[in-house]
């Protein structure tokens, strides 16, 4: 009988958690999107499933425009390899332009002459940060706010007219998408939704359709459907009143099991919603708060609450217990404090908090 703490333990290693792979192309190409907000947070998202965690592994796929980093799905930035870029905003961007055009009726007409300033611009010299961009635009006689401008661009880009340019000095830019994406692939509606079940199920199951339905934006009807294309090359099992579905076999759990410090926006906790909390098997989150917070994931199980901070010199890790920690559990976060440190090139720093009336154990 499967448990959540089983189901947990699965994902890690179709997350690349457990099961590591070689290079960040690896990574973003299973996961099919990586959320990223957070630069910095979500470079780490990506480092920490590869055998061999290197700044200039995801950083060079990005100047390279191998892997973007653009709005796609819910909608939010995420780093999405080139190859899947197209048919993935083609499947998924009906149902989330509304949110960014909604917040564009301000513009009225002139969204098409400001587009079409964009695009010039970008023609005539690639690679614009936003404060560039809003500068040629202004040279153009068009004078958007930083939020227009924000907005603008990701209404371009879920149209694949823009997208990440060749990033400078660790700031993004933006560039044409058809001179970073040369040759795209293209899918009929009926196999891109064939082709999500059988990436999003592999590289996150086991999973429900809810969950899915959530990650891509998509309607149930549209997930049952590429389901129903994709069922023969997948596999599934009933718990707790849902249907798991997953790549065919099953992972086996970790001999000794591993802490991960993760930040709410991993594929971990922001890829599920219908059975997001299998990782909380404990109930030790408030439901209310937990998305103000870090994770400190010991074998699958949210045990801590996790804070970082950045110095010149250092990485701090706040560790707030969310019950009494035994000394494999303290020993696995400080094995994974350690592992974030060498990729930052900064001394890990540790610093233990625990709620009222619960001491260390």
């Amino acid at each position: 009988m499967l448990t959540d703490r089983d189901i947990a333990r699965w994902r890690l290693h179709s997350q690349h958690l457990a099961a590591p792979v070689d290079g960040a192309e690896n990574v973003v190409r299973s996961l099919l999107a990586v959320q990223a907000e957070n630069p910095s947070q979500s470079a780490w998202a990506v480092a920490t499933r590869t055998h061999d965690p290197r700044h200039d592994d995801l950083a060079g796929l990005l100047a390279r425009g191998r892997v973007l980093r653009t709005h796609v799905l819910r909608p939010t930035w995420h780093y999405v390899h080139a190859d899947d870029a197209l048919w993935l905003l083609e499947l998924t961007r009906d149902r989330v332009l509304p949110t960014v055009d909604q917040q564009l009726v301000p513009l009225g007409d002139r969204l098409t002459a400001v587009t079409d300033a964009v695009l010039a611009a970008l023609a005539e010299s690639p690679d614009r940060t936003r404060a560039e961009l809003a500068d040629a635009l202004a040279a153009r006689g068009h004078q958007l706010t930083g939020m227009q401008l924000m907005l603008l661009a990701a209404h371009l880009e879920l149209h694949a007219l823009i997208c990440s340019g060749v990033p400078r000095d660790g700031e993004h830019t933006y560039a044409l998408f058809s001179d970073r994406v040369g040759a795209p692939r293209r899918l009929s509606r009926d196999e891109a939704l064939v082709e999500l079940a059988l990436r999003y199920f592999a590289s996150h199951g086991p999973a429900t359709a809810r969950d899915l339905a959530y990650w891509a934006t998509l309607t149930l009807t549209d997930v049952r459907r590429g389901l129903a294309g994709a069922a023969d090359r997948l596999e599934s099992f009933d718990h707790d009143d849902r249907t798991y579905w997953h790549a065919p076999g099953r992972a086996a759990a970790s001999a000794s099991p591993k802490g991960h410090l993760l930040q709410v926006l991993d594929e971990m906790y922001r890829g599920y919603q219908d059975s997001r909390w299998v990782l909380d098997a404990e109930g030790l989150l408030s439901r209310g708060r937990e998305t103000a917070i870090g994770m400190a994931l010991v074998d699958g199980q949210v045990v801590a609450g996790m804070k970082r901070t950045l110095t010149t010199r250092a990485v701090t890790f706040e560790i707030r217990r969310l019950r009494r920690l035994g000394p494999d559990e303290e020993n696995a976060i400080q094995d994974a404090a350690a592992r974030c440190a060498r990729y930052l090139e900064l001394e890990p720093r540790l610093v233990w908090q625990e709620p009222p009336g619960v001491g260390r154990g």
